[in-house]
């Protein structure tokens, strides 16, 4: 006997059972009847969920970069840290890159989903930009940074740090990256107005090859 879920549960099933595939198969071997078999229900199950396999890897990317702004919006509203605490911890997080995200990732670098991960950029972007900007304003009341542009130097540095660091369309060398990163940070700082040096941390983040870069220290 088909047991009956609720439409949310049920969605979510699709999602888990298409998301093991896809890492296991392949986004492009994939199928929607592997879904169904994964799964266990019927091709009208899936279609009142979704139209296509693109939507489900869409829905699943979305639950990734939903998970990694939630955990920034939570380390944002933390009183006890400082904007360059907040940060650290934000991007030492990887919000919105969690070992699944980032397999998951490598399946939207193929050519023929690079409209998607462009979509997933873009959607990352904007849902991080409200959070980083109530960092940086709180940055401004502490006296750490000073510009007249809060929102609009979080979206430039999002963009071009988003892009820039993709592995997917760029595929730097370790001293490239590592020079970049060191750039990266001193524009930081000029953009924010902020003390020289005080987002060295950023360095150990950004570039490859340090596991555990050391956290901006009180007064930095």
């Amino acid at each position: 006997m088909r047991v009956s879920k609720n439409p949310e549960e049920r969605k979510s099933e699709i999602l888990d059972a298409a998301e093991r595939l896809f890492l296991s198969k392949g986004y492009a071997r994939a199928t929607i009847n592997d879904i169904l078999g994964e799964v266990g229900i019927a091709k009208g199950t899936f279609y009142y969920h979704f139209q296509s396999k693109e939507e489900v890897m869409d829905a699943i990317v979305m639950r990734y970069i939903d998970a990694g702004v939630e955990a920034a919006a939570a380390i944002a509203a933390d009183p006890a840290l400082t904007a360059h605490e907040k940060i650290f911890r934000i991007v030492a997080s990887g919000g919105p890159e969690a070992d699944g995200k980032e397999q998951m990732i490598e399946q939207l670098h193929q050519v023929r989903n690079a409209e998607m991960h462009q979509k997933s950029l873009v959607e990352s972007i904007l849902r991080l930009t409200p959070v980083l900007t109530s960092v940086v304003e709180q940055g401004i009341e502490e006296g750490a940074f000073r510009t007249a542009y809060p929102r609009e130097t979080v979206e430039f540095l999002l963009v071009s740090s988003q892009f820039l660091f993709d592995e997917g369309i760029f595929q730097w060398k370790p001293e490239e990256l590592a020079r970049k990163a060191a750039a990266f940070a001193s524009m930081m700082e000029a953009a924010l107005g902020a003390k020289r040096g005080s987002f060295g941390y950023m360095l150990g983040l950004m570039a490859q090859g340090t596991d555990h870069p050391e956290e901006p220290r009180e007064g930095s």
